[in-house]
């Protein structure tokens, strides 16, 4: 692909590419450069529709829900093209979003796993035999997949995101219709494009672009939608819950977050201090799982503000291509003004700004400087809204019973993270934390056997793991007269 020509996109319905059946497009540009690097197709309702209906018949009439291991050799050779094509992929997908290529390499070098973990699970889904009160009655379940699932994913990091669904969906038996971001949804197209060789059969795996007011919209009221894997926002999940609610629609939704870091008086301070650094940086914490409240003991706090100080500003800001640049430019400009006015916010709530604050002057476009603000109170809305950028907000604590209520005091529950050495107290905290996804002596780590998702305004239902499995199919309870 040429740096100065204008990639064009296809729809992928059926197992062909197509325009969008409106014959619109829009433009993908580069938020580092600003310039337009690729053509999407703007879809809508009517394709939405031809990609179910190809979804349902596929599910309904090819030997996709009923060979699990041939199920499984297509997802290894998906697996296997996907390993083939990091490189490829993980410069789409930085093009699209404008985070770090080396992140988008790490992202995407991850992806193929959750292929090869789900194909190996897909003959794998047990029932069980249930001892009814009945003695002529042998009882027993089968859990079968649901059919057509609607994958919709945001822009931040939308291959691991899809594969985190769609690869315990697809092992499970169902068939899908995939939603990307209009902001990025370039990537998602090239993962077509490799599902395509893969082996599946027609109608199994569909793409439909456009806008979220449009085709995600569509998706969330068509009947023969069986289930909708939503990431995104609350109040866009909100959305989509009452929509497909109309329809009696089940959701998997993963909303976003407000992570507490915790520092104990005890960690490995060295590397709390880095954990804590890179909780709020990394992807330049367009992240659900950003750890935008650090949680310090009060007898390490001026150490680790100190440490914040010191090295927050030392982070390269510049082009996601570069090896050297460690934040790059926000995905789109309405993002970069919602971090403006949160920093305002937090100033006028009287938190104390240690390093940060603005935009560089040195660099045009999307950038914003790593931001630390102190002697925060949980109850600051810099402290309870999710920024969605390199924002972090230092909260003191006195003890393991505060460092908890402090921590629980939101209305997401998505990940956290405790530095400590004490393994009791690890434990113990880990068990009180209403989160989903807890580190401990680590940050921001995923694997395809582990489940993800959340509490409250952070969603509900889990993808990823064995626990996806469960979320993606249905039990069915069958009795039999033995008499």
């Amino acid at each position: 692909m040429s740096e100065m020509s204008l990639e064009t996109y296809q729809i992928y319905v059926n197992g062909e590419w197509a325009d969008a059946q409106s014959r619109k497009s829009f433009l993908s540009s580069e938020p580092y450069t600003g310039k337009a690097w690729a053509e999407i197709p703007e879809g809508d309702e009517r394709d939405v529709i031809a990609a179910v209906q190809a979804a349902k018949t596929a599910f309904d009439e090819s030997w996709w829900k009923r060979e699990p291991r041939r199920r499984a050799a297509v997802l290894q050779r998906l697996a296997e093209l996907l390993t083939e094509n990091i490189e490829v992929l993980a410069h789409v997908e930085s093009r699209d979003n404008g985070k770090l290529l080396r992140e988008m390499v790490g992202m995407n070098t991850m992806t193929p796993a959750y292929y090869r973990y789900f194909a190996e699970t897909a003959d794998h889904l047990f029932g069980s035999v249930i001892r009814g009160g009945s003695e002529d009655v042998f009882s027993y379940t089968l859990r079968e997949p649901y059919g057509v699932i609607a994958v919709q994913l945001p822009w931040n990091t939308p291959s691991v995101i899809l594969a985190q669904a769609a690869a315990p969906a697809l092992a499970a038996g169902n068939t899908l219709v995939i939603k990307p971001s209009e902001f990025a949804a370039a990537s998602t197209l090239e993962f077509a494009k490799l599902a395509d060789q893969a082996g599946f059969p027609a109608g199994v795996i569909n793409v439909v672009t456009g806008m979220g007011a449009v085709v995600g919209a569509a998706l969330c009221n068509n009947s023969d939608i069986d289930k909708i894997a939503f990431t995104g926002s609350p109040e866009a999940g909100r959305l989509v819950a009452r929509q497909a609610a109309d329809y009696l629609i089940p959701s998997v939704l993963e909303l976003g977050g407000k992570s507490p870091n915790i520092v104990f008086e005890d960690a490995h301070l060295d590397r709390a201090c880095e954990g804590v650094l890179a909780g709020f940086t990394a992807a330049g914490g367009q992240s659900c799982i950003c750890g935008s409240r650090a949680l310090i003991h009060e007898s390490v706090y001026d150490t680790l503000l100190e440490y914040l100080t010191a090295e927050a500003p030392k982070m390269t800001l510049g082009d996601p291509r570069d090896p050297g640049t460690q934040i790059g430019p926000f995905c789109t400009q309405q993002q970069l003004e919602k971090i403006k006015q949160f920093v305002e916010i937090g100033l006028q709530e009287g938190a104390r700004l240690l390093t940060g604050g603005q935009a560089p002057k040195a660099l045009d476009g999307w950038f914003y400087e790593p931001t630390v603000f102190a002697d925060v109170r949980n109850d600051m809305q810099i402290a309870q809204e999710e920024i969605f950028g390199p924002v972090v907000s230092v909260i003191p604590f006195k003890d393991e019973a505060e460092a908890i209520r402090i921590a629980n005091d939101t209305r997401y529950g998505l990940a956290a993270g405790i530095w400590t050495q004490n393994v009791a107290r690890a434990h113990r905290v880990a068990r009180e934390l209403r989160a989903g996804s807890i580190w401990v002596n680590q940050y921001r780590k995923g694997d395809p056997a582990f489940p993800f998702g959340g509490f409250g305004d952070s969603g509900y239902g889990r993808q990823s793991g064995q626990d996806a499995l469960f979320e993606f199919t249905v039990p069915k309870s069958i009795q039999v007269n033995i008499e």
